[in-house]
């Protein structure tokens, strides 16, 4: 199992601090260093940044938002960071939600995965570099009846095929990044409910004529060092509690849709009853223990080892920490702490 690196969104105040986390996992060996994006920074932009500033570590979007970009401008950038930084990028790609889709870019959240299909469709042509022709329902390359005719990206990436990773948390959408990607990217992933996440994307790779052998299973998952497991919960208690209770609408919340899949029903009602009431306090509190201590890398390094076994063994191969804790000290101390209980675990 490889370790990753989420460095989040940019511009949180701890940007100076995000380029020395990405040099040490540089230099620890970590596989890969993702960015991520909602209405703020843009990750394509920090992704260039961090590569330009490490040297074998990969670069990797989670996610680049589907609603901000036509697909063509997603294959550039993809071209153009891989070509940039010496054949280390990695496409992550997901559909956001409505509030972000049709609030911040105004494009309608509909048929999502049909949506997601074509663009996926749309990218593997235009970097493969033959001439861009589509014709589906959310897309038509050249319009027709304009000036337009079939082009070719001009752009030679350093490799024939960049990794195309989705980022997916519903049934339909696990089994359709199954059939369609090279990987996925989770968010409250817990080895003890891996089958909620690996069934459906089995059954993708099954309609594809494929298994999961090669296929990148990587979520991403909070770690906090330390002897206090209670401390370390609590820690996490407002990025849990945002993403269930505030992420989306409250029809259409698949944080939230999630944690009911996993048993957490009433805490769920909860958790968003008191988000959306902006009871934030309230909302971080209502969260269980057990849920985030699932999900997370909590505790010294045995412990946290225990738990990396436990991932291994539900079939994760890159599992990517997202460091508790906003000094750089402390997230430092996350990057070392991951690699000596994978090396404990032995599973470096």
């Amino acid at each position: 199992m490889r370790l990753g690196i989420n460095l989040g969104y940019w511009g949180l105040g701890m940007d100076a601090d995000n380029i020395a986390v990405a040099q040490e996992a540089d230099r620890l060996g970590y596989s890969v260093c993702w960015a991520a994006e909602a209405y703020g920074s843009d990750a394509a932009t920090v992704l260039s940044f961090v590569a330009a500033k490490t040297e074998r570590i990969d670069v990797g979007s989670a996610i680049f938002q589907i609603p901000a970009r036509t697909p063509a401008m997603s294959a550039m950038t993809a071209a153009t960071l891989d070509t940039l930084s010496g054949g280390r990028f990695r496409l992550g790609l997901g559909v956001s939600g409505p509030q972000v889709s049709e609030g911040w870019y105004g494009v309608k959240f509909d048929r999502p995965l049909a949506r997601t299909r074509e663009y996926v469709e749309i990218i593997r042509k235009a970097m493969s570099r033959e001439r861009l022709v589509h014709e589906g329902a959310h897309w038509t390359l050249p319009l027709p009846g304009g000036p337009g005719k079939p082009i070719k990206l001009t752009v030679h990436p350093v490799r024939e095929h960049i990794p195309l990773y989705i980022a997916a948390i519903g049934p339909k959408n696990l089994e359709q990044t199954g059939e369609i990607a090279d990987g996925w990217l989770g968010i409250f992933f817990a080895p003890e409910h891996a089958a909620l996440s690996l069934d459906p994307l089995k059954a993708g790779r099954a309609k594809a004529g494929k298994s999961l052998d090669g296929f990148d299973l990587c979520p991403t998952v909070a770690i906090a060092v330390g002897e206090d497991i209670k401390a370390g919960v609590d820690s996490q208690r407002s990025y849990t509690a945002l993403y269930i209770g505030g992420m989306g609408s409250k029809e259409k919340n698949f944080y939230n849709q999630l944690a009911r899949r996993m048993g957490y029903e009433q805490a769920a009602d909860e958790i968003q009853e008191k988000y959306l009431a902006k009871d934030y306090a309230g909302a971080a509190a209502a969260v269980p223990h057990d849920l985030i201590d699932a999900t997370s890398l909590i505790g010294d390094t045995a412990r946290i080892a225990d738990r990396m076994q436990a991932y291994a063994d539900a079939g994760v191969t890159t599992l990517t920490l997202a460091p508790a804790g906003f000094t750089l000290d402390e997230r430092i101390r996350a990057l070392r702490t991951g690699v000596e209980a994978l090396e404990r675990a032995g599973l470096a």
